[in-house]
């Protein structure tokens, strides 16, 4: 175990080093921990929900990879699971739920007939943990789904029957939002598009515009409850020539209908920068919904981890204060290590990496560069790097009362030996 008294000595040494760039630690770890970040319940289960039957027929795009024992079978062990990753994480959490993980006991209800009362034992589950819930429509993994094609499909009737599963979830969401007392991120994402060349490009977008109009016409759902976010994506197992709705697309969109826009690490080409995009889109999106991810050469969802496109994701909310313009989330999944390791894992590299970007000495770059003294600032943006900032992140852990360092493979370990292994 890590010594309290070390942490404490090591932390006062990083506090006076970052004093010198004028940076207040104490305020960037109180800003930290107060940033909620949304965990997804799908890194549980292996994203395989809890419907009742199962659909049967999968659509593919969504794999979870490897067998290592002790995957979550059903929605209380799933809380189970939930509750221990809880108690290992620092700052302030959510929940993101998918429709599919709706717990409707013996009998079968459709996705476009879900109700609020099908997800009571996650809204009781998070009132007693007081943590917030976020949705999501799940377009995927269904009968409706196997084409490739949901909210576009040329079918008017399935067409109709993901409209009434998206209205479903925004009711859900609403629901959410007015028990829980904060508003519920109701995110969409589609997996519509094409494995090679279409012909015809244009149609399944005018059908994607047309069916979404259709679900944010419901006036009945007050949008400052139910938050929507649309989600793009470059390309996906099944939809590697053709993705409906691409960046142009959801960008055009969100901006256009007052919705928000999602912008997930994995989902861009692996030369791109997703952190350069942020200061782009938000001159003309009042906020945006970050989805930290790990591709891999293609949208694999590896576990986060504090790599260079995190933590200049984070770097750039920080350089343009757009912290209260932003929603973070975790998305992935890996079914070949221990899930509730992998959950603690990339939680905290996300709130790590908004740390680094709450420690960065943002103001004496602006003024060196503004001087004209490209030198100076490229100095300090190197010094920067070197700076004790773990030493922060123990002292953070260590305030909030959780383990800090890798003292909590220690509980993961016991949770496992007790716990998944019996399973």
């Amino acid at each position: 175990m890590s010594s309290a008294k070390a942490i404490s000595a090591a932390y006062k040494l990083a506090r006076d080093a970052y004093a010198d760039l004028g940076i207040d630690t104490e305020a960037a770890i109180k800003r930290a921990l107060s940033l909620p970040i949304s965990l997804h319940c799908w890194q549980a289960d292996d994203v395989r929900g809890l419907e009742t039957p199962k659909p049967g027929l999968d659509s593919g795009g969504i794999m979870a990879t490897g067998g290592y024992p002790g995957r979550a079978r059903n929605g209380d062990e799933m809380r189970a699971d939930l509750d221990l990753v809880l108690n290992l994480l620092p700052g302030k959490q959510r929940l993101n739920l998918h429709a599919f993980y709706a717990e409707t006991g013996a009998a079968h209800v459709d996705r476009d007939e879900i109700e609020p009362e099908h997800f009571a034992r996650w809204l009781a589950w998070a009132n007693s943990r007081r943590v917030g819930l976020d949705f999501n429509p799940t377009y995927f993994a269904h009968p409706h789904a196997t084409s490739g094609f949901t909210l576009s499909h040329p079918d008017k009737a399935i067409r109709k029957f993901w409209i009434n599963h998206a209205k479903a979830s925004r009711r859900i969401a609403q629901h959410f939002a007015k028990n829980l007392g904060t508003p519920c991120v109701n995110n969409h994402w589609v997996p519509d598009g094409a494995k090679d060349a279409p012909a015809d490009r244009w149609a399944p977008r005018a059908r994607l515009v047309e069916s979404y109009d259709a679900i944010f016409a419901d006036k009945s759902i007050n949008r400052k409850l139910c938050v929507d976010a649309v989600e793009g994506k470059l390309f996906g197992l099944g939809s590697e020539d053709y993705v409906v709705g691409s960046q142009e697309f959801y960008s055009s969109y969100a901006q256009s209908r007052d919705l928000v826009l999602c912008l997930d690490l994995g989902h861009y080409h692996p030369t791109e920068s997703v952190a350069d995009k942020v200061s782009a889109l938000m001159q003309f999106h009042d906020r945006i919904l970050l989805h930290t991810s790990r591709p891999i050469r293609w949208d694999s969802d590896h576990v986060v981890i504090l790599d260079d496109s995190t933590r200049n994701l984070f770097l750039e909310i920080a350089r343009g204060n757009a912290w209260d313009r932003v929603f973070v989330a975790l998305d992935f999944f890996d079914a070949s290590i221990n899930r509730i390791a992998a959950y603690v894992i990339g939680a905290r590299a996300t709130r790590q990496a908004i740390l680094l970007g709450l420690l960065d000495p943002s103001q004496q770059l602006r003024e060196a560069e503004t001087a004209g003294r490209g030198h100076e600032r490229l100095a300090l943006m190197e010094q920067a790097k070197a700076l004790p900032w773990g030493a922060v992140w123990d002292e953070l852990c260590v305030r909030d009362d959780v383990p800090a360092r890798a003292d909590w493979l220690a509980a993961v370990a016991r949770y496992e030996r007790d716990v998944l292994a019996k399973r």
